[in-house]
């Protein structure tokens, strides 16, 4: 897909909006998922810290009592991670009882790093434990009276949550990928499917500029249905125009040769006058000059629209006859070799002007046989049709490169015993010209002229 596609666009976003979608969602769940384990370990040093300050408010104890574990074995591996601790904070030298983990190290207080109470009295934070450990501690200053005053501390190691939040992330990273994928195959599906209609309506124009079809045809979605509408509309309108370019051209042609026929005819009544004799022969110049710019403005108007197919074939073999017919006092032969599958992407009038002003200037020049042949080329490149040759031999006396070209030039004849006015190959080289082809004069293998015109087939 080409970068300024309408397919790429749509993709290059959808994808971009699902890259940032699934990142932020990413994010909030691992968030949120970290204060939820961060939530339920807070919950179990709480639980270790009511037990402790229920101990502390016993009464009955001897002071040297040690503390039971709380049922967590690792209070009493030495440096586990796990520790308690019970200061005294009302006596001259601080009191302090700790659990075996801790061995001789203490516990850093809360209040001394900045930490606030909460609404529970109690203070939670992150700290670093002996051995280089970090650990997530609560802490609560308990006052008991007469008993005295306590700082009661419980502090567990937060590899734990860090472990639980990092194979958290990569489920989730791993269930984000699959997902993302899934969601840009559907996505591309989805441009596919939704820009179908699109490429449909790009094939149908393209069917019909090479003259498969006329009409855009077939139901489209009420997105797209007012651009076929409308492409319907236009080429109406394009024919429109064209017949009545014809129409004036016809007209125009039949205004003006009227005016130049009456003075050609009253210039013919004097003919003995030098400049009668003048305005006779600027006036068939005239007339060759108008009939070749309104033919060349006709099919101007007429290649501009939308083309139509025409079969080569049988326009190759009516052109043999008539021309046979023409030329039959001379006993001049046609042979036509015509590829059965030969289009042309233009209209069969067209065609046979070309065709026919290439026969017929080779019947005249022709020794006794014209030969016409129809090739059918493929594309040279990606993306172009397939090119029609049309070759046309004669078997007379040939001409020189310097006389190829002269003939090339409009109204330029070598022999004025020819009938005609010059200007067959000229306005043949033209109406290729509008139709993309070209024409070409090289010397004939039977002898004479070769004509080759190459035009656009399908």
């Amino acid at each position: 897909m080409a970068a300024s596609s309408l397919a790429n666009r749509l993709f290059l976003s959808a994808t971009a909006w699902l890259v940032v979608i699934l990142a932020i969602t990413g994010v909030v769940l691992s968030s949120v998922y970290k204060n939820a384990t961060e939530r339920a370990f807070d919950r179990r040093l709480n639980l270790y810290l009511r037990t402790l300050i229920a101990e502390v408010a016993t009464p009955d104890e001897p002071p040297d009592r040690q503390f039971q574990s709380l049922g967590e074995p690792l209070f009493e591996l030495p440096l586990s991670g796990w520790y308690w601790q019970i200061t005294r904070t009302d006596t001259e030298k601080p009191e302090v009882r700790s659990s075996r983990s801790l061995w001789d190290k203490k516990l850093p207080k809360l209040e001394e790093q900045g930490s606030e109470l909460t609404a529970a009295g109690i203070r939670l934070a992150y700290v670093d434990g002996p051995e280089g450990q970090n650990l997530r501690m609560v802490e609560r200053p308990v006052d008991l009276g007469a008993d005295g005053k306590f700082l009661v501390s419980v502090a567990g190691d937060d590899t734990e949550i860090f472990d639980e939040t990092r194979s958290f992330d990569y489920y989730l990273g791993g269930t984000f990928t699959a997902l993302g994928i899934v969601l840009l195959l559907t996505t591309v599906f989805q441009v596919r499917f939704g820009l179908a209609p699109l490429k449909r309506i790009s094939e149908s124009i393209a069917d019909i500029r090479s003259g498969r079809a006329e009409r855009l045809e077939g139901e489209f979605p009420v997105e797209i249905a007012p651009l076929a509408r409308e492409t319907n509309a236009l080429i109406d309108a394009n024919r429109e125009i064209v017949e009545r370019a014809r129409t004036h051209v016809g007209n125009l042609a039949h205004a003006i040769k009227t005016p130049l026929s009456v003075i050609v005819n009253e210039a013919g009544a004097h003919i003995a006058d030098p400049f009668a004799a003048k305005v006779m022969e600027q006036a068939d110049v005239m007339r060759d000059q108008v009939a070749h710019h309104l033919e060349r403005a006709r099919i101007a108007a007429r290649v501009s629209v939308v083309a139509t197919v025409t079969e080569v074939a049988p326009a190759i073999e009516a052109l043999r006859r008539t021309m046979e017919k023409i030329h039959r006092d001379r006993g001049i032969v046609v042979e036509a070799k015509a590829d059965p599958s030969a289009k042309f992407r233009g209209e069969r009038q067209d065609l046979e002007e070309m065709v026919g002003n290439l026969v017929d200037n080779a019947c005249k020049w022709a020794a006794s046989r014209v030969l016409i042949e129809v090739l059918v080329e493929a594309p040279r490149q990606a993306g172009a049709g397939p090119r029609l040759r049309i070759i046309v031999d004669d078997d007379g006396r040939g001409l020189s490169e310097a006389e190829r070209a002269q003939v090339s030039r409009r109204g330029q004849r070598l022999d004025e015993s020819k009938p005609g006015s010059g200007l067959g190959l000229s306005i043949v080289t033209d109406l290729a010209a509008l139709y993309g082809g070209s024409l070409s004069l090289s010397g004939a293998p039977t002898g004479g002229l070769r004509a080759e015109l190459v035009l656009p087939g399908i």
